[in-house]
């Protein structure tokens, strides 16, 4: 045989062979990327109970009660916790569903150097629904939303 004839053919299978590869690498990235808001989307987000009407003033105490010592009186933030009227909690930003899942679960420090936010046992998702109608009233008083 044309030894040039064979260098051709063993060029023409490591090419097919790099295409394979690639095609194959394309399916596992396209695949991954497709899993990801199916994976985001299995976090089970806690719900208020159907037709309540969540009740700043019923807000404000379930907030000194089980909120306040962290996060101060007037939601002005202490040394253990941030302020809840600041920008950053503005509902653009952190969703009133992220309260409830803070709640159930913690949350981890990302935007201040206070720790970790462990989850608060005995706080149901209707009395965060309560606190978080406060929460937005007073932000809203104070111009951030």
């Amino acid at each position: 045989m044309n030894p040039s004839f064979n260098r051709s053919l063993a060029t023409s299978a490591t090419q097919r062979n790099t295409r394979l590869q690639l095609c194959l690498l394309t399916l596992v990235i396209v695949a991954a990327a497709i899993s990801l808001p199916v994976a985001a989307q299995s976090i089970q987000v806690p719900k208020p109970s159907p037709g309540l009407m969540p009740n700043p003033a019923a807000g404000k105490a379930l907030f000194e009660k089980s909120c306040a010592s962290c996060h101060g009186a007037n939601l002005q933030g202490s040394d253990k916790g941030p302020p809840m009227l600041s920008k950053i909690y503005e509902p653009s930003h952190h969703s009133d569903a992220a309260f409830q899942l803070a709640v159930k679960n913690g949350s981890r420090a990302h935007h201040w150097k206070f720790g970790d936010m462990p989850p608060v046992p005995g706080v149901t998702p209707d009395d965060v629904a309560q606190i978080t109608a406060y929460i937005r009233f007073e932000q809203h008083k104070a111009g951030i939303h």
